[in-house]
């Protein structure tokens, strides 16, 4: 059903773009904001990226790796399967951008981890990667760790995606404390925000994708390794079912975080072709005949008619050779022969690697070449395919031994389930085969020793093999070839393009065991051409550098950039204002107007007025201290207080309750802290007329709020400034708003198959150039988000939608537009971190409900005040659950029984307000 809707939407995007007419073929695209024509494809042998630029360049770039145990020395690659090769090569891409002229600071945002379980190195905040020799001040490669879900805990990547919104938000305010740090160091006081902001694995995707949507700075993705790559492995195997690989591997979270990556990008960095074509090909936000077709028609200045697909590029990872030695002479073997020789054996080998000895003393015959395997004990490694070929093949027996480097053990028992097995398996193999004196599987090795595991398989003239079942790219391939041993490896995945280029070695079916021994025993026991791969690995191995990578990745972020609007986003100054004794009374005299006489739109005493009072008050006591006027401005506020909850009926009516609500949260935040000190924002799913409609009603005044944020957060107005909808912000999660290329598109997918053509219509009166809106007929079945949001990236729309009026109502705004992104715009615009703002929630809500409630803010849960919502339209029961989405047992979320003895105040409290 899925493959035919795809089929669909890609058919539907075709007819729209299939013909060219004379107007657009005149007509500019308005999604491009710099001429094409200036802009010539990049590709490895065209760079656009000079060192020696007369320009001087201060870039700022932010990289992410969330999950796993990332840092810069010794690291313990294998130790579980969330630590592996994309540890060292983010570390290592981070160093190597820092090392490139015109890069002043990389960040690599990770997790960080405080368990006892771990390392305490994995709890230190900050860790200096490098300081090139042109760096100054903070600039450098760092790793930056960022507190995130359990602090005493090391939890599998699996376990992550409830606490990503505390992520994103830490992540945001180091970022923003280091745009202004960079900003004073090297851009005369204004912010430096990041060039790009890149990242690796899904979970690390979702957060870049929120971060580039807050900041408005381009995403660039990496994934890695692919969900739904393996989820259709998995199922192919049939050991799981569908439901036990989702409840094991939470693979639909995943997927569902790799498509809002692919949603926010501006470029996917792939290893391979094969990873375009067969694994991004499978989601639902790319298809590459539609993305050529885009191409196309940007370059020809034709419009794109809303639609969008990211870039795809392949840009190899690169290698660190400073520690190779790439011509090791073979014919000096003294090394070898030291360790082998039965003469004073013990001194003779004193000199030399101790894992050299580790891996020896497995082998009767230690003379024979070594077949070399690395990397995690992890099935789909498919190393027992490996160790039945050996086993089975007496010839390859007879001629070489083979090696096992399969991360590092304690015990066997104290791993984690799917390792545990395949190291079992292994010793069951071993023993079945009677493959003693053979086979050596050492039990540790250091980061540091790999190399010389590497030099020692080169001096007995043996090969490295990687069978994996699927190889996203294979660095250890190129690793090898550094060293000089030719390579076996599968035919699925990077290692296809990999042996291209260096043309050292053979590709083999993982699945076809005895495929394996033959290509193992073709090159152990031709000579000559195994002299020749070797030969050849060592020529080409300069095509895989991180100086290449380095060039060509930049060049590609420039290209891209070129299309990105310029971010707009600046942080609001606060004037310095001494605090003299008159002035301290100020918010004295706010909460008694507040709070002591009856707050009503025409009392003696307005809001208004007690306005007006405090503003002069402020004005004046700056002019007594020959300062500058003071103005009312929300910078000044200590926290905010936003209220979240919409209280509707079950026709999608503001009731008498939302206003009660309101006047419950200021009275008693007033109460506390003095009305001046806190700001208060409505967020609401409503339009701007409904909203002062239902504040008519309430007693108090509409400046009393520093910000509305309406219809979803795609629109954002300042009631203590004017009635204006904020520009900035409209332009700021404008960009890849298909506008009115969606409006009838949204509402003809919102209908089910089976449905009327009135069940959803537009409903004009709250439509707006950032939000279109549609009224759903009571009774009638619509579509949900997820299955919406799918039929809308088919066809190359990235919207973001909602559900409200208690689910009488969708809303459909751009993708960087949301309640909770809009908060984030906020708390940078005045400089209010996000751990100093209480969010006001009902116990339900509009579909976008559970992103209110994760973060590194406070939430009271109002509890009575919300009847009806909107959350049985969020998703299908085949997709995630909400613990997928929301951390349970979070202690930054309280309840409050609107109709019992706990209030508000006490809740505030609770959360250590005070």
């Amino acid at each position: 059903k899925r493959r035919l809707e795809r089929e669909q939407g890609r058919n539907d995007a075709a007819d729209d773009l299939s013909e060219l007419s004379e107007g657009e073929k005149e007509k500019g695209d308005p999604n491009v904001s710099e001429p094409i024509k200036n802009l010539s494809r990049i590709n490895s042998d065209t760079q656009i990226w000079f060192d020696d630029t007369d320009k001087p360049k201060h870039l700022y770039i932010v990289l992410i790796s969330m999950h796993g145990l990332v840092r810069g020395e010794n690291m313990e690659l294998g130790r579980d399967s969330d630590t592996g090769g994309q540890v060292k090569y983010v570390v290592e891409l981070a160093r190597a951008l820092a090392n490139t002229k015109g890069v002043d600071r990389v960040d690599l945002l990770t997790r960080q981890i405080t368990s006892p379980e771990v390392d305490s190195s994995y709890g230190e905040p900050i860790e200096m990667l490098s300081c090139p020799s042109h760096a100054t001040g903070s600039c450098g490669a760092y790793i930056i760790r960022i507190p995130c879900g359990p602090r005493d805990k090391y939890i599998a990547k699996e376990s992550l995606w409830p606490h990503i919104p505390e992520f994103v938000e830490g992540a945001l305010n180091h970022i923003v404390s280091m745009a202004r740090a960079l900003g004073d160091q090297l851009n005369g006081g204004k912010p430096t925000w990041p060039y790009v902001i890149h990242g690796h694995y899904a979970d690390a995707g979702e957060v870049a994708a929120h971060l580039s949507g807050a900041l408005n700075v381009p995403m660039v993705l990496t994934g890695h390794s692919l969900g739904r790559n393996k989820f259709e492995q998995l199922l192919k195997q049939g050991r799981l079912s569908k439901e036990a690989i989702n409840a094991t591997y939470k693979i639909m979270r995943r997927i569902e975080g790799e498509e809002l990556g692919v949603d926010a990008a501006e470029m996917v960095v792939t290893s391979t072709m094969q990873e375009i074509e067969e694994q991004w090909g499978l989601y639902d936000g790319f298809d590459l005949k539609l993305e050529r077709k885009l191409r196309v028609r940007r370059q020809r200045r034709v419009s794109c008619l809303g639609r969008y697909m990211p870039r795809m590029v392949v840009i190899p990872p690169g290698m660190d050779f400073s520690y190779v030695t790439t011509q090791d002479s073979l014919e000096n073997d003294g090394d070898l022969m030291s360790l082998l020789g039965s003469n004073d054996r013990a001194q003779n080998k004193t000199h030399l690697p101790q894992i050299w000895s580790e891996i020896m003393r497995f082998f009767t015959n230690p003379h024979k070449p070594t077949i070399l395997a690395l990397s995690r004990p992890d099935p789909k490694k498919n190393v027992t395919t490996l160790l039945k070929a050996f086993g089975e093949c007496q010839l390859l027996r007879e001629l070489a031994n083979l090696t096992l480097i399969l991360g590092n053990r304690d015990d066997i028992e104290d791993m984690s389930n799917s390792s545990s097995v395949v190291l079992t398996t292994v010793l069951k193999l071993i023993d079945r085969y009677d493959l003693y004196g053979q086979v050596a599987y050492p039990k540790h090795h250091k980061q540091s020793e790999v190399p010389e595991i590497y030099r020692l398989a080169a001096k007995t003239k043996g090969v490295f093999i990687n069978p994996a079942l699927v190889e996203p790219f294979g660095l250890t391939l190129i690793e090898a070839a550094a060293y000089g041993l030719p390579v076996v490896a599968t035919k699925n995945g990077g290692p296809v393009d990999i042996l291209k280029v260096l043309n050292n070695g053979l590709l083999v079916d993982p699945h076809d065991q005895n495929a394996i021994a033959d290509a193992l025993l073709k090159l152990v026991a031709d000579k000559n051409l195994w002299a020749e791969c070797r030969k050849n690995g060592l020529r080409n191995i300069h095509r895989f550098s991180w100086t290449e990578h380095c060039r060509n990745y930049l060049s590609r972020v420039e290209h891209c950039r070129n299309r990105y609007p310029t971010s707009r986003l600046e942080i609001m100054t606060i004037p310095e204002e001494p605090m003299s004794d008159s002035l301290r009374d100020v918010e004295d005299i706010s909460l008694r107007f507040s709070i002591e006489g009856d707050i009503k739109l025409n009392g003696e005493i307005d809001a208004a007025a007690r306005q007006k009072k405090i503003v002069e008050a402020f004005t004046r006591m700056a002019s007594l201290n020959s300062n500058t006027g003071i103005v009312y401005s929300p910078g000044r506020r200590q926290m905010l207080f936003v209220i979240a909850a919409d209280c509707y009926d079950s026709n999608g009516e503001t009731t008498e309750t939302f206003q009660a609500m309101i006047m419950n949260v200021m009275k008693d935040a007033g109460l506390c802290f003095g009305l001046g000190n806190i700001g208060f924002v409505l967020l609401t799913g409503s339009s701007f007329r409904e909203t002062m409609q239902a504040l008519s009603c309430c007693p108090v005044n509409i400046e009393d709020f520093d910000a509305l944020v309406c219809n979803s957060g795609s629109e954002m107005y300042y009631p203590w400034k004017d009635m204006v909808a904020d520009t900035d912000y409209e332009a700021h999660v404008a960009y890849r708003w298909p506008g009115e290329n969606v409006r009838s598109m949204a509402m003809r997918l919102a209908r089910t198959e089976d449905g009327a053509e009135d069940d959803i219509t537009e409903y004009v009166a709250a439509c707006s150039s950032r939000c279109y809106s549609y009224s759903i007929k009571p009774g009638a079945k619509t579509r949900r988000i997820d299955d919406l949001r799918q039929r809308l990236r088919m066809r190359g729309f990235r919207c973001n939608l909602v559900y409200t009026h208690a689910a009488s109502r969708l809303n459909v705004v751009p993708l960087f537009a949301s309640r909770m992104q809009a908060l984030r715009y906020l708390s940078i615009r005045w400089a209010i971190d996000l751990s100093k703002v209480v969010l006001f929630v009902g116990e339900k809500g509009d579909t976008d409900y559970e992103d209110l409630l994760g973060g590194l803010h406070k939430t009271i849960v109002l509890k009575g005040t919300v009847a009806y919502g909107s959350g049985k339209l969020l998703r299908n029961e085949d997709n995630f659950k909400r613990e997928d989405a929301v951390a349970q047992g979070n202690p930054n979320i309280k309840f409050v029984e609107t109709s019992g003895g706990q209030n508000i105040a006490g809740a505030l409290v609770a959360l250590g307000i005070k």
